[in-house]
């Protein structure tokens, strides 16, 4: 093992602190017995015209450096631009110190949607990925991007890239909070639970979570104004199964303004459902999508909504009755354990299966 340190930009300082209390589960304390000082590592200056500087407090000199940040909404209220040009800046400072390796840890990418040209526009995520990778980013995780071909984005030559398919917490979370038992996953699950993705292009994501629990599949084909950001014209359910009386989740890997899912969940309630859910990984939650699922919740259409800690959404709570968090460090800290001992991470791409998983546990 290398010798390593876990830092953070401004953005992610309580997220890194947590991983790094349970990376002391699977490394011994004493090599890890300074990583607390690594939450002090870097030092973020402005000057008096707005220019940014990130300097490096000590030696770090042969060291691979972990940094977790974050471009989306944040603990430190950091906006998207400033988020952004401190982690570059953070990278050329720990290049110019001599680190060994950089890894740059980012739950959520913010701009993974922009991974294509449409009409004459640039292209946010490769504009991003570059930038990493030419300051000296030498590897690259993330939590469900997007889009699979967003990883061709990165020149394997020059940079690798992790993409972990966070959805799997939220299997596990589902089956220890809600399941439990094998036999409840056979005979209400399989029965009377229906997975539904929230348009034709989320079908793949739904159905692999459908496939986990042996569930079916509901379908929404969504026609979209490509002329407008955020906007839908009409949706249509695909489902072999009834919808009525069974309890719905919907599947996406993120929820941004709720327009989409708020729409949805109006086409499914005149369905007759017995409940519907939301399960998504990153709750980015930009206006109006507080208002949106908290008036859908006072009316009774939205019953429940399981979501990631990858963007800082617990002030939330509050407001969206039903709002549940599943916490991500601990899955990072595995993560951060097999980059540092060059280890595969297989295991963690696995499909996951829900029979085997509480067999396990029972």
């Amino acid at each position: 093992m290398n010798p390593f340190i876990v830092c953070a930009t401004r953005s992610m300082k309580n997220y890194a602190s947590g991983v790094i209390q349970h990376l002391s589960k699977y490394i011994s304390f004493s090599k890890i017995s300074d990583q607390i000082n690594g939450l002090d590592l870097l030092n973020t200056d402005r000057f008096a015209d707005g220019e940014m500087e990130v300097s490096v407090n000590y030696s770090i000199r042969g060291k691979d450096v972990i940094i977790f940040s974050s471009s989306a909404r944040n603990e430190a209220d950091i906006n998207v631009e400033e988020a952004k040009l401190e982690l570059y800046h953070a990278i050329d400072s720990l290049m110019r110190c001599q680190a060994n390796r950089i890894i740059v840890f980012e739950p959520f990418i913010s701009c993974s949607r922009s991974d294509r040209t449409t009409r004459r526009s640039s292209v946010g995520l490769w504009v991003h990925l570059k930038t990493l990778s030419s300051l000296g980013a030498s590897h690259i995780v993330t939590f469900q991007l997007h889009s699979d071909k967003s990883k061709t984005m990165v020149d394997p030559s020059k940079c690798a890239i992790d993409d972990i398919p966070a959805l799997t917490l939220l299997k596990k979370y589902l089956c220890d909070k809600y399941i439990k038992t094998v036999d409840f996953l056979e005979n209400e699950v399989r029965a009377n639970w229906a997975f539904c993705s929230v348009d034709a292009g989320g079908e793949k994501l739904a159905r692999v979570f459908a496939n986990s629990f042996g569930a079916p599949l509901v379908v929404a084909h969504k026609q979209r104004d490509y002329s407008k950001p955020n906007t839908i014209e009409s949706i249509n359910i695909l489902s072999a199964d009834p919808v009525e009386g069974k309890n719905l989740w919907i599947v996406d890997d993120m929820i941004d303004t709720a327009n989409s899912v708020e729409k949805l969940i109006r086409v499914l309630s005149n369905l007759k459902p017995k409940e519907i859910n939301i399960i998504s990984v990153h709750a980015l939650f930009s206006p109006p999508a507080v208002e949106k699922l908290e008036a859908l919740c006072k009316e009774g259409l939205l019953y429940r909504m399981i979501v990631t800690d990858t963007v800082c959404c617990s002030a939330y709570k509050q407001n969206i009755h039903g709002l549940e968090i599943v916490q991500s460090e601990e899955l990072a800290s595995q993560i951060v354990k097999a980059v540092i001992n060059n280890e595969s991470m297989s295991n963690l791409m696995q499909p996951f299966n829900a029979g085997k998983y509480l067999s396990r546990k029972q």
